[in-house]
């Protein structure tokens, strides 16, 4: 268990924060590319690390990020015209740029220089694999940008989507690194005793920290077959999973199509999280097809029809996830359609505003959630005392893509790690 300060310094992630501090250490997604589709268009409210941020695509196509408040007198850039390499506010006309730089203030006199006095506090953004991502810290300390293996991969062989949740990124990102849970959680036939994570419900966890987070296993001995389920996971710091999705963990037959996945759990604020959903080919010969990523999407409980105008889902806290017990009673484990909205439901009703964990009471099965708590942890001390934490440097996770395969119960697991390089 944590002591009731360790809990708040990792819950907590508005500025000045231990951990909100750690955070703006990092490049993290702002948005989705697809939420400013064209420049000069309307302007879009971001929250995020507890800071109310607009962000606007200008005329150059380039994209900011700014301080939603205006200096002069506090109003909304939400309401500003995007007009000609800038954003203006429509209270007095007061015009910045995507750098900050205040270009135009038409109720000051003409020979008046106070414009090149105030500027708009303004962060830098980079757009990669349909992310705008931003860098929130020191200027001077500013790391170099994301290198993903996903991130690289080119238009049609990754795919990644967005959902707003409800609850504390650390909640809703332990879910993600929880493993054995999906035997209950995510057991969708309750008559399916062949399928891998109904044979083996206690995987042996196996957690190795690295230099940009850890990479962890979980082993599953499958005797009705004499296999073994062997998954090979990342943690990569701050708030990101990758796992391979190339077994359908449901039936253990070769998953359909073969792909890598992961979470991005980005923090809005201490109570709201963006999480950020990719998947990848395994293949460099073989795209991901449209209707292939949108069926997988169906299938996670976020597709088309699941998610409503602002990313939220529609089955959400308000209308009970619309849980089915009879479904629940008959066939599946929670009774609740798509797989990641059951996670949303277990993870937003949990205490408010985030758990207290000086009551858990945690067993091997953790181990990986442990050691995420001490790598954060360990990493907002790190940059008290002005030092680097881990995961900055795209060297250390360049290389790295996450695996599962199946294999015979006599043959050495640790083959997998052979499998787990990136290959684009």
């Amino acid at each position: 268990m944590l002591t009731r300060e360790e809990n708040e310094r990792l819950c907590r992630v508005g500025p000045g924060t231990p951990m909100g501090e750690t955070l703006r250490r990092y490049w993290i997604p702002a948005l989705l590319s697809e939420e400013l589709p064209e420049p000069d268009g309307p302007p879009v409210r971001v929250r995020l690390l507890g800071e109310d941020l607009v962000a606007f695509r200008d005329t150059s196509g380039q994209v900011g990020l700014v301080d939603e408040w205006c200096p002069h007198r506090r109003a909304s850039f939400y309401w500003g015209r995007n007009e000609e390499h800038g954003i203006r506010c429509v209270y007095h006309g007061w015009k910045f740029d995507r750098t900050g730089r205040c270009l135009d203030m038409p109720n000051e006199p003409p020979e008046s220089h106070f414009k090149d006095k105030v500027r708009l506090q303004a962060y830098p953004t980079w757009e990669a694999a349909g992310i705008v991502w931003t860098y929130m810290g020191p200027p001077e300390l500013q790391p170099p940008l994301p290198d993903y293996e996903w991130v690289r991969a080119p238009k049609g062989f990754v795919w990644v989507s967005k959902t707003l949740e409800d609850c504390n990124w650390i909640q809703a990102m332990e879910g993600g690194l929880d493993t054995t849970h999906s035997s209950f959680l995510h057991n969708l036939n309750l008559q399916n005793f062949r399928a891998p994570r109904t044979q083996s419900t206690a995987p042996r966890l196996v957690v190795e920290k690295t230099d940009y987070g850890y990479r962890y296993f979980s082993l599953r001995e499958l005797r009705a077959s004499g296999q073994r389920y062997i998954r090979g996971y990342h943690f990569l710091m701050p708030f990101q999973q990758m796992r391979g999705e190339t077994v359908d963990f449901h039936t253990g037959q070769p998953a359909n199509p073969p792909s890598l996945n992961g979470h991005l759990w980005v923090p809005l604020d201490d109570t709201h999280t963006a999480v950020y959903n990719w998947m990848q080919s395994v293949d460099p010969n073989r795209p991901i097809s449209e209707e292939e990523w949108i069926a997988q999407e169906t299938f996670w409980g976020r597709g088309p029809d699941d998610v409503l105008p602002g990313y939220r889902l529609k089955r959400n806290r308000s209308n009970d996830y619309l849980i089915d017990r009879e479904e629940q009673r008959t066939r599946t484990f929670s009774g609740i359609k798509g797989v990641n909205t059951q996670d949303f439901a277990l993870q937003e009703t949990m205490e408010y505003p985030f758990s207290d964990r000086t009551k858990e009471r945690l067993g091997t099965a953790d181990a990986a959630i442990i050691a995420m708590r001490q790598l954060l942890l360990e990493a907002s001390r790190v940059v008290e005392t002005g030092g680097s934490p881990r995961g900055l440097d795209p060297s250390t996770y360049r290389q790295v893509r996450a695996y599962d395969l199946m294999i015979p119960a006599d043959q050495d697991w640790e083959a997998i790690r052979e499998r787990m390089l990136a290959v684009f």
